[in-house]
């Protein structure tokens, strides 16, 4: 099992980054040339700015068991099609009964937006996310390294 970090834009990098340290599981942080992560205890992978290009990168990486850090259902449904398990950066665990209904709620807000309409965006981070995360990270590999 590793940890697989979709780090463009995601908040709980560190918090992931030293929770893998913590349970001595190998994490990887994969992002774009527009960003730049070295943390220690992570090994760093960088893929090109193209449409989703660390997206696919991710996901030609799982190992069925992975547990993988992302805010993207499409990347999340991904994910889940190859047997990793999934949490948002606010987490949440991405499973088979909630990701249809998510992508579906995307879905929806795109053609809202496409039509002209205005959607409010998210609320600043507040520190009790981060908590939920952590908490919710911990949790998630207790269970994975049970099972396995």
């Amino acid at each position: 099992m590793r940890l697989l970090i979709d780090a463009d834009g995601c908040p709980v990098v560190d918090i992931a980054v030293s929770i893998a340290s913590e349970n001595r599981i190998e994490c990887l942080i994969l992002c774009d040339t527009s960003h730049e992560f070295e943390k220690r205890g992570a090994k760093t992978l960088t893929f090109s700015k193209g449409a989703d290009s660390v997206d696919f990168a991710l996901v030609n990486l799982l190992c069925p068991g992975d547990v993988v850090v992302t805010q993207d259902y499409g990347l999340a449904a991904m994910c889940l099609a190859r047997k990793a398990r999934v949490l948002s950066q606010d987490g949440m665990e991405y499973t088979a009964d909630n990701i249809d209904g998510l992508l579906l709620a995307r879905h929806t807000a795109k053609k809202i937006r496409n039509a002209g309409g205005r959607l409010k965006g998210p609320s600043r981070r507040k520190p009790v996310q981060d908590e939920d995360f952590s908490r919710a990270l911990r949790d998630l590999l207790k269970r994975v390294t049970a099972i396995g």
